[in-house]
């Protein structure tokens, strides 16, 4: 009987944290596994500086719809190599609104070296760099790049200490393959198409396009990493459930 209880009580919290997500939604994890995560908004490694507003844990939470088309996309690269890495996933609202507030602070500049060094942070609204909502808080867009499949080893990151402008080549050193630009680069090197980024930067781009669009997805033109699913099921909703 005791073995019964506890079987029953350890079934009993699966059920639990499993609904704890809304329906509809699942972890990138049980469906793709294999897909490398690096939620740059749960550190300080990202544009506002500081672990962000509704990031509880590095978790990556999409649609099923999302989720399931990335798994296929993902098992194409492993054939070939590579894998795909997710830097961000849904984005509850809350955590936008944090973006809103770090923006409106042109005070606060502690990541321009990096990140927006050669934009006014007075401008990023105007820009589109930032929004007051995000297809991020609908749950089927992701942030996204490709590495080698047997996942070169990443640079330590210090918070705030050697920033580099993310459109040089000396960058903070991700392991991504080469795509002309760092994550999150307020710059216009950024724009998938951009003209001026040629070479293995460009197939690069080309490739991780070319491969999203192929299983559903369309592109953000201004960010060669921001997908959103075509056909996603929550097109008028924002959430702002936490990622735990």
């Amino acid at each position: 009987m005791g073995i019964i209880r506890v079987l029953f009580i350890i079934a009993l919290a699966h059920i639990v944290f499993a609904a704890e997500l809304p329906e509809g939604f699942v972890y990138l994890n049980d469906r793709a596994p294999t897909i490398i995560k690096d939620i740059r908004y749960h550190t300080s490694h990202n544009f506002i500086g500081t672990p962000v507003d509704g990031y509880e844990e590095p978790e990556c939470i999409l649609t099923a719809e999302a989720a399931d088309a990335l798994a296929v996309f993902q098992q194409e690269l492993l054939e070939k190599g590579f894998s795909l890495k997710v830097y961000d996933c849904y984005r509850p609202q809350r955590a936008v609104d944090h973006f809103v507030r770090w923006a409106k602070d042109t005070g606060d500049t502690l990541t321009k070296g990096e990140f927006y060094l050669h934009e006014d942070k007075s401008t990023l609204f105007e820009r589109g760099y930032i929004a007051s909502r995000s297809g991020h808080s609908r749950g089927s867009t992701v942030d996204l790049t490709i590495i080698p499949a047997d996942m070169p080893s990443q640079e330590e990151y210090i918070p705030h200490i050697d920033l580099r402008d993310c459109i040089e080549d000396n960058r903070y050193g991700d392991n991504s393959i080469d795509m002309g630009t760092g994550f999150d680069c307020f710059h216009e090197l950024s724009s998938t198409l951009h003209p001026a980024i040629t070479g293995k930067a460009a197939e690069n781009r080309s490739m991780l396009l070319e491969g999203m669009q192929r299983h559903g997805f369309k592109n953000y033109s201004r960010e060669w990493w921001h997908y959103t699913l075509k056909n996603e099921p929550f097109g008028d909703t924002y959430f702002d459930f936490p990622v735990k």
